[in-house]
């Protein structure tokens, strides 16, 4: 019976088709010496980079796909790359070499002599480095690295580090717990864990990306705050839920700005303005929130349209809530003072919950982003 690997190292992928080879070559000389797998979790990229993997994985056993259908983002790709191998010790890494291989063997070596429970490949350690990083991307990581560590029980130097080795029965510990939102699944990993973890950290240089394009875009420092909110109030309010609030906020000086426009600047009937300003808001927000509260569920196509119709009804059978609790409560209570106000933020509270949970089944369900994004 031949023994399964020792080591795995995953690796989260979109259109990384030409990092595939060099990055498998980067690994054959230091691991010579183990039992080893890299498992490649491929988002579904258009490039083929899954169908190369699964080539090279005809002739390699060594060499695994885990190729995920609707389904995006850094951390999710991780924590399923993790959970589908076997071995008794993780590694994560980037496809863009931009992690330094040799390195593997040093945190395996750590992780196995010092009864530790993670090595993190560090920038912020004696004798590490970012590289070429220009000050501008320095000044957001450092920001980022400080808010990080105002949530963390351990003396982490480089908690947004996407190179590191751990125990794969910490990964069986914390699973439950951890988010899986945004880019960063170390300090997701940290953060979940409900005892001090052992770790060390080892200094490596950050490198340059060999081919394809950063997938760093605006988005990653807003599912950046996303995932540290989910830390801290995700056991009590959807983390979705507060970009999908706060858009709909941002629709109602929308929805105001083309009443005002059609009525008072237009001369138009009050009833045409507001069933006007209904649907623009309506819109505003759907785009809003389809760029960037569902963004790992994004419509495109044909499944934009549909999306857009069924968001609409719902948040017109949401007004209606809105508008029927807020009148209720209006006329049960005692007349004069705030009560007004009361009932009106009653209203809009029940209209919000209510468009963000059928929109969340019908809108956004994971399976009709999977077959849009088809």
């Amino acid at each position: 019976m031949t023994a399964g690997p020792l080591l795995a190292i995953v690796v989260p992928t979109f259109n990384e088709r030409d990092n595939i080879l060099p990055l498998i070559e980067s690994l054959q000389d230091p691991l010579r010496d183990l039992r080893w797998e890299v498992v490649f979790v491929d988002d579904d990229s258009p490039d083929g980079t899954a169908a190369l993997v699964r080539a090279v994985g005809g002739d390699d056993s060594r060499v695994r796909i885990v190729q995920r259908i609707g389904r995006r983002g850094l951390a999710g790709a991780c924590i399923e790359g993790m959970l589908a191998t076997t071995a008794p010790y993780v590694a994560v890494m980037d496809a863009d070499l931009q992690h330094d291989a040799r390195l593997l063997p040093e945190m395996l070596r750590a992780l196995r002599d010092e009864e530790l429970d993670i090595v993190v490949g560090s920038r912020h350690v004696e004798g590490g480095s970012l590289g070429g990083w220009d000050e501008g991307r320095r000044l957001v990581s450092r920001v980022a690295t400080r808010l990080s560590q105002l949530m963390l029980k351990a003396d982490l130097k480089d908690p947004m580090s996407g190179f590191f080795m751990l125990r794969r029965d910490v990964i069986d510990e914390v699973v439950r717990n951890l988010s899986g939102i945004g880019f960063k699944i170390l300090l997701d990993i940290f953060i979940s864990a409900r005892r001090p973890l052992r770790f060390k950290e080892l200094p490596y240089t950050f490198g340059v990306r060999v081919a394809g394009s950063s997938k760093l875009d605006s988005m990653v420092a807003t599912e950046y705050i996303l995932m540290l909110l989910d830390k801290r109030i995700g056991r009590y309010v959807p983390t979705r839920f507060i970009p999908f609030a706060f858009i709909g906020g941002l629709g109602v000086f929308v929805h105001m700005a083309v009443l005002f426009v059609l009525f008072r600047g237009w001369g138009q009937p009050f009833v045409v303005g507001q069933t006007a300003a209904a649907l623009v808001a309506m819109t505003f927000n759907f785009f809003l929130n389809n760029f960037f509260t569902y963004r790992d569920r994004r419509l495109r196509g044909w499944g934009l349209l549909r999306g857009w119709v069924s968001f609409t009804l719902a948040c017109s059978v949401g007004a209606v809530a809105n508008v029927g609790i807020a009148t209720y409560l209006f006329h049960a209570t005692p007349a004069g003072g705030p009560w007004w106000v009361i009932s009106a933020v009653a209203g809009i509270i029940v209209g919000a919950v209510w468009n963000y949970a059928v929109t969340a089944v019908y809108t956004w369900n994971p399976k009709d982003a999977a077959a849009s994004a088809r």
